[in-house]
């Protein structure tokens, strides 16, 4: 009965404690948002990274730059970009990466994101700080909402030259990974293809990561068309996308499709490795198409590769079996002979 009337005394003191704590953090958010209101109005921007790493509780809820809401549009842009500017000769440049953040979420979060968004991004990357993880979705869905418009790639980001910036690859590679991460892999194709009419041509991490994520969903067609264009350009694919690439047509069982992309990679001085050809012989054999298998084999063997012994006696059975005795034989000897 005494421990039951203690907790019922504690009740309103709990209650006291958490209106005390709401009322601080009420009262921390509105002084955190005056020091940043005065700092822009005397247009010490260079206060701000500092405000804000003096505040750190206080700049979740709400946005300590939702006060800017209250100006218009236009110079509220104004405003985000000197604060940008400024941040520019500031060291060391991850200094003002809660500053980026914040202003990153509250554009994203107002009615019009875009183009102003992708400036704050470039800054951010450029300054060697990374966007949260929310920001994959919010521009995600910023910039889906601007090509339901039926705008083009290339116009939504040459908009990023109204406000004094140019889209560039890092800003570009950014985009293209938000929308890889919210499995929107066609519109993150489109992007790809628009990046060259914006005068920002995609680089390898472009190409690269889409084809790594088309590979993950075995998106056969496109990751080979993909990779043709890059190779076309003059983009050598890294090992590792190759790998992804070969891997996803293997588990597709689309192992002719495999073989094929070896001989055009091959055909443009592509570093292939030993994984890479591994793999396609296994999935030949895998599929049971040991004639196909003999001859890739053969192919490794003119690069100077031989397949672990396993897969040796695995080929060897399976030519034997399909009456290919004449094409077993030779293969074994061309085995013999690289291990001499």
């Amino acid at each position: 009965m005494m421990a039951t009337k203690k907790i019922c005394s504690l009740i309103p003191l709990r209650r006291y404690f958490l209106q005390f704590s709401l009322l601080h953090s009420v009262s921390s958010s509105r002084q955190l948002q005056e020091s940043l209101r005065e700092a822009i109005k005397v247009e010490a921007y260079e206060q701000i990274p500092d405000i804000l790493s003096a505040a750190k509780d206080s700049c979740r809820n709400p946005n300590p730059f939702s006060f800017l809401s209250k100006f218009p549009e236009n110079h509220r842009a104004h405003i985000i970009d000197e604060i940008l500017q400024s941040f520019i000769c500031t060291r060391p440049r991850s200094r003002p990466r809660i500053a980026y953040s914040c202003l990153l979420s509250y554009t994203l979060e107002s009615p019009n994101p875009l183009p102003l968004a992708l400036a704050i991004i470039q800054r951010t990357l450029r300054s060697g700080c990374l966007p949260v993880p929310q920001t994959y979705l919010f521009l995600s869905n910023a910039w889906l909402a601007r090509r339901k418009r039926a705008e083009s790639v290339s116009s939504i980001l040459l908009e990023m030259q109204s406000i004094g910036y140019s889209p560039d690859c890092g800003t570009c590679n950014y985009l293209i990974l938000s929308l890889c991460k919210v499995d929107q892999l066609n519109e993150a194709i489109n992007v790809l293809k628009g990046m060259g009419r914006a005068g920002c041509f995609p680089d390898l991490d472009s190409y690269g990561t889409i084809i790594g994520e088309l590979s993950e969903h075995r998106m056969i067609n496109e990751v080979v068309e993909l990779l043709k264009d890059m190779v076309i350009l003059g983009l050598l694919p890294r090992q590792q996308i190759v790998v992804k690439a070969l891997a996803a047509m293997r588990a597709n069982r689309d192992i002719w499709r495999a073989v094929q992309m070896i001989e055009f990679l091959e055909s443009k001085d592509v570093y292939m490795g030993f994984e890479d050809y591994e793999s396609v012989l296994e999935g030949c054999l895998e599929c049971r198409q040991f004639v196909l298998a003999g001859k890739f084999a053969i192919r490794m063997t003119e690069k100077g590769l031989i397949p672990y012994i396993r897969l040796r006696q695995k080929l060897v059975e399976g030519l034997v079996s399909v009456g290919e005795s004449e094409l077993a034989s030779v293969v074994r000897q061309r085995f013999v002979q690289l291990k001499s």
